[in-house]
């Protein structure tokens, strides 16, 4: 069986900024040092090219991590007093905590949770549930490790408690810390049941258990006040493996999920940015109206450059840039960044209909600028650009796109022609009420200083320099055909 797929490769016009840089053309014949995409495409193609565009569930905020359950079922589950596992990530060695919430807490409940725990059971709750009931941290925050949880002095129930260290007292004084009517002077201090305080976004601002923990609550509509213990093993009292959650979690009927989960959960559903202004922006490729955006999470500034009448939202044209100081403004030639931008705004231009998502925060792929600085001393010492981050301990791509979702979203954009060679950009996107209908290619030189980055990124991380654009549906693109090489690439896959 055999089948036909034909690959349109976006270049230049004969005006491009590009054309004749120091960095080749797209259009003129290569020097020695030089490869264009096309010779790319005659050697690379593969039948994965047209697995671009993968399942609706691939991608989706509200999908859960394979092998766990979804961030609903685990609020089903605690509307109904019962226990959730939570976990950072898939990794074997992430640690579990069991959570409830606090407003429906019992002595049975509170006895599993010391059986299978570490013995210390926690109370998530808010700064001003703390403030209100006088119970004060251990020692100041540090503002500058985020990280760090907020552990508070421990209390116990005033009233029907005796000395606090049973099930049922602990009970007791979970039930009195999450009403809304409790006060000061119904706790002693110290006691046993130990308030930990939850930072202000929750899993948005920091990824710890106990903000997922009153995420969980507040989202399941009950007091924002949750209960949480970590899990040890029964033998030896380690830190409980994965493999061990899930045999716990399958003997008692308890969803597992992930922080990662809920964050991805949370994002799509709250707003993350706010539009502070509007202007017009004249370029060097033409009249742009620019959008800008703040961050309510960071305080990060993005832009947004939006040419012609996008009203009906349909289709749009769409680049979604992220920030790349090196290549956008100085010109590295370690990567295509800049090469990338500058061709998406000319085919906008030309176009005469399109936006540009200018990413702030992304710079080296999520890991700032100075590590990417570090990053480009391992590469030349051997490494490939997926190394370079992961030897540095950080993700091979650390960005986000929910932001740049939300930012189209609010300029009207609801169907779109994404420009992009990178699969991860296409799922990372879709579940915010966006649709990606087609996929333009973003070809741009090949030199001896980005050839191997641009194979890392073919090899390892999955980027395409192909399109799936028939013949009908390139021209909806509105592209002009000027901006196409003079030949359409056809291959055969068997």
């Amino acid at each position: 069986m055999s089948s036909s797929f034909s690959c349109c490769a976006v270049g230049v016009s004969e005006n491009s900024p590009l054309k004749g840089n120091e960095n080749g053309s797209v259009f003129d014949e290569p020097d020695s040092s030089v490869t264009t995409f096309r010779t790319l495409l005659d050697a690379e193609i593969t039948p994965e090219t047209i697995d671009f565009f993968v399942s609706d569930a691939h991608g989706d905020p509200d999908c859960p991590s394979q092998g766990f359950s979804s961030i609903e079922q685990a609020l089903s589950m605690l509307r109904q007093g019962k226990f959730v596992i939570v976990v950072h990530d898939e990794n074997e060695d992430a640690e579990g905590s069991l959570v409830m919430a606090a407003s429906l807490a019992t002595p049975q409940n509170v006895a599993f949770m010391v059986k299978h725990g570490s013995g210390i059971v926690s109370v998530g709750m808010k700064g001003e549930d703390l403030e209100r009931l006088n119970i004060p941290l251990m020692s100041p925050e540090n503002e500058d490790d985020v990280s760090a949880p907020s552990f508070t002095v421990p209390v116990d129930a005033r009233f029907g408690t005796s000395s606090g260290v049973s099930a049922s007292d602990r009970a007791k004084t979970i039930l009195t810390i999450s009403s809304p009517d409790s006060r000061a002077e119904d706790f002693r201090r110290p006691g046993h049941v130990f308030p930990l305080k939850y930072k202000n976004g929750g899993v948005l601002t920091r990824a710890g258990h106990t903000e997922a923990s009153v995420d969980l609550v507040m989202l399941a509509g009950l007091q924002s006040v949750s209960v949480l213990s970590d899990i040890v093993d029964a033998d030896d009292g380690s830190v409980s493996s994965l493999t061990n959650l899930r045999k716990l979690a399958l003997e008692h009927s308890i969803p597992i999920v992930t922080v990662s989960d809920l964050i991805r959960y949370k994002r799509k559903r709250e707003k993350l940015v706010e539009r502070t202004s509007i202007s017009s922006l004249p370029t060097k490729w033409g009249l742009f109206q620019a959008y800008a955006y703040r961050s309510k999470l960071d305080g990060i500034e993005h832009i947004v450059l939006v040419k012609g009448n996008i009203d009906d939202g349909q289709e749009v044209l769409v680049r979604v840039h992220s920030e790349c100081l090196t290549g956008d403004i100085f010109g590295s030639a370690r990567c295509d960044c800049g090469n990338q931008l500058d061709l998406a705004m000319q085919i906008i231009e030309e176009a005469g209909r399109g936006v540009v998502v200018y990413l702030r925060g992304h710079e080296g792929r999520g890991i700032g600028l100075g590590h990417k600085l570090e990053a480009y001393n391992l590469q030349d010492q051997g490494h490939d650009t997926v190394e370079a981050n992961l030897e540095l301990g950080f993700a091979a791509d650390a960005r986000d796109y929910g932001i740049g979702a939300q930012m189209l979203r609010d300029i009207g954009v609801r169907t779109m022609r994404l420009m992009t060679n990178n699969p991860a950009k296409f799922t990372g996107l879709k579940g915010y009420g966006l649709a990606v209908v087609g996929r333009v290619p973003v070809m741009t030189p090949i030199t001896e200083e980005n050839k191997r980055y641009l194979e890392t990124k073919r090899t390892k991380m999955g980027h395409i320099y192909g399109s799936d654009i028939q013949g009908p549906l390139l021209q909806k693109t509105k592209c002009p055909k000027n901006l196409l090489y003079k030949e359409k690439l056809q291959f055969d896959m068997k």
